[in-house]
């Protein structure tokens, strides 16, 4: 959706966007002392404490971001916090960039003053780059699930959320189950965010039908099957939805992360009754990953917005905009959670299924293979 598609795009596909800035870059930047240490901080006590961090990145006075819609999981709001908080200056490049045009400008302005700081990227973008990452564990990294974050710090999954059916409850019966959407009630009335064989949230959707489905993350067909009969029930809507088709009622029932639903619904609030609802025992989450470039040419800025984002402040502002953020059950547990933007995001029942790296490749594949023969 604008934006969202770029951010959700990242799990399969690579963009190839051109990136014309390297010609006009400004020269290289010289290392202050400060900054040499800080590009070698695996953590902030290697500095002598946060503190000594903030100092350190005061000094530095910028930091490169990229990739960042002000409208996507609040980080308008978070960049805005972060720059009052500590008088630093926040560079956001290319806010509708992918994940992998991230990548692409830490390889053209390497050695550069605009080069990318910090990256947030899709799991199969950040898997594939490693190499290009440097090592940091923020103060509150032991409350991280270990699923969720590389070992050394390398990259750490920060915010996302789950799958879910956003619907027009004026226009149609609220979803209980993925079984419902079959039902007269929804004929010509669902659609599904984007292609699966190229778009990360409809990837997502079918692998959420799967599970719905009495499938598993090793085995989507039953997802593909789903939407098969949902085209010959005449019930799957073939147009990729948008603020304006929603508000419009052109896609009364979207397929979408619960993020983009609950944020849609809030933006319609008073025009229309947008409610989204995460189905039952079809629980399918993914996260965002964060991680430092490790030729960011403001190394101690990169790294005190890395303890920012993970602070109670940083995690409740992704909270605020509807993102599940990483440290969300230790937070709970501690009381240190914005409550009220919590209650805003639909309930889940279930285990999140959270797809792995070969389970991921072996869902493309077959979509690659059965896609356009289910629904043609």
């Amino acid at each position: 959706m604008q934006s969202l598609v770029a951010r959700g795009a990242v799990l399969l596909a690579a963009s190839t966007l051109a990136l014309g800035v390297a010609a006009c870059s400004p020269p290289p930047m010289k290392d202050s002392g400060s900054s040499s240490d800080a590009a070698k901080a695996t953590s902030a006590a290697d500095l002598g404490g946060l503190d000594k961090l903030v100092a350190a990145a005061k000094k530095e006075g910028q930091l490169n971001v990229i990739a960042l819609p002000p409208d996507w999981a609040n980080y308008g709001e978070i960049i805005k916090k972060f720059s009052e908080k500590y008088g630093i200056k926040v560079n956001s490049a290319q806010p509708d960039a992918s994940s992998q045009d991230e990548i692409n400008a830490a390889n053209q302005l390497k050695g550069q003053a605009n080069a990318p700081d910090v990256f947030d990227l899709g799991s199969a973008v950040a898997s594939a780059n490693v190499a290009k990452f440097a090592p940091y564990k923020v103060e509150k990294f032991s409350e991280i699930p270990d699923k969720l974050k590389d070992a050394n710090g390398a990259w750490v999954n920060d915010y996302g959320g789950y799958m879910s059916i956003g619907y027009d409850s004026s226009k149609v019966p609220a979803p209980t189950s993925l079984a419902d959407l079959l039902k007269p009630e929804y004929k010509g009335k669902v659609a599904l965010n984007g292609d699966p064989t190229q778009a990360g949230a409809a990837f997502s959707g079918v692998v959420m039908a799967t599970l719905g489905n009495g499938g598993s993350a090793d085995d989507i067909s039953k997802g593909v099957d789903f939407f098969s009969q949902l085209k010959k029930a005449g019930n799957f809507l073939p147009v990729d939805p948008t603020p304006a088709t929603i508000e419009s009622g052109q896609t009364p029932v979207v397929i979408d992360w619960d993020y983009t639903n609950v944020a849609q619904g809030a933006k319609l609030k008073g025009k229309l009754e947008w409610k989204t609802v995460v189905p039952a025992n079809a629980v399918l989450g993914a996260y965002y990953a964060q991680a430092i470039s490790k030729d960011a040419p403001h190394p101690a800025a990169a790294r005190l917005w890395q303890e920012f984002l993970y602070s109670d402040e940083g995690q409740n502002l992704w909270l605020k905009g509807y993102a599940r953020p990483v440290r969300m059950d230790a937070m709970q547990k501690a009381g240190t959670i914005d409550k009220a933007a919590f209650d805003t995001l639909p309930k889940a029942t279930g285990t999140p299924v959270f797809l792995t790296e070969d389970q991921t490749k072996k869902a493309k594949d077959y979509l690659a293979a059965n896609w356009a023969k289910a629904i043609g």
